[in-house]
């Protein structure tokens, strides 16, 4: 727009050069604003959309990571499980030796009585374990620990477990006599058929750890690529936010100069006078 310059009660050269000075040094503000904060989108009126798609992923981000402290405690639910069948597995396999032992006819009656001992220690100490495997004070393998562990940020994602029971009696170890030759020949297909049986549960929960292994690794892929979506909408380019900055500062120079010309334009009516 032009001017007339023999006009001097509104300095219109001098206003335009104000207006762009303060559009420039807010602009640097903005700039450093995000340098400082190490985010491009500091609020929703800088980018709307952004702002809603950030704070979205944000949600995500929060809830996969929670989603993977649960797995992380489900699988040391699960080891602390494992610890336990693979003790009572070993008291199995030594039940079935001492089962053997005593059905050879070599063995009087006070060796077997003394075997016989022995074993009711074994199975005594089998649960011992069941009832002290706790998590959060719940028994883990006495046959009622059945759970659903949050494994996604949506509320279907779960993975439902249950344990097997691993007590004498759900064995069916807490009827064997091995005081007698019979009665040890019997025991060690009975014991034969409790390490089977515990097997199985050792199995389950095995398939268990592998499914939640994947899980550990998708969800540690997915926070991955979630955050870098963020990062990419909300997050500043230092390198660019510093050169704006380089380049708004000389145009902040330019506009102060500009400004001072503006401001002594008028001067050039005293000339009118002499």
């Amino acid at each position: 727009m032009g001017t007339d310059l023999t006009r001097i009660a509104a300095n219109i050269p001098a206003m335009q050069n104000i207006n762009i000075l303060g559009k420039v040094s807010n602009d640097i503000a903005n700039h450093q604003l995000r340098l400082a904060t190490g985010k491009r989108i500091n609020s929703p009126s800088e980018d709307p959309a952004g702002y809603m798609l950030a704070r979205g992923l944000e949600a995500r981000k929060r809830g996969l990571q929670v989603a993977l402290d649960n797995v992380s405690n489900a699988q040391n639910i699960l080891d602390v499980a494992e610890g336990a069948y693979s003790n009572i597995m070993d008291i199995l396999q030594t039940l079935k030796e001492k089962a053997t032992q005593a059905a050879d006819g070599s063995l009087n009656s006070t060796q077997r009585s003394a075997i016989d001992g022995q074993a009711e220690a074994l199975i005594s100490e089998i649960d011992d374990i069941v009832n002290n495997v706790t998590f959060n004070d719940n028994k883990l393998i006495d046959g009622n620990y059945s759970v659903a562990f949050q494994t996604g940020e949506q509320g279907t994602e779960q993975l439902s477990v249950s344990l097997g029971a691993a007590d004498s009696a759900s064995l069916g170890i807490n009827a064997i006599d091995l005081s007698t030759a019979n009665g040890a020949s019997t025991a060690i297909g009975t014991i034969s058929s409790a390490i089977d049986t515990l097997a199985g549960h050792m199995k389950t929960l095995g398939e268990y750890k592998v499914r939640l292994q994947s899980k550990q690794s998708n969800l540690s892929n997915a926070i991955t690529n979630t955050e870098s979506v963020r990062s990419t909408i909300e997050d500043a380019d230092f390198a660019k936010e510093q050169m704006e900055v380089m380049k708004l500062q000389i145009l902040q120079q330019t506009s102060l100069s500009s400004l001072t010309q503006a401001n002594s334009a008028p001067q050039l009516v005293l000339s009118l006078f002499r």
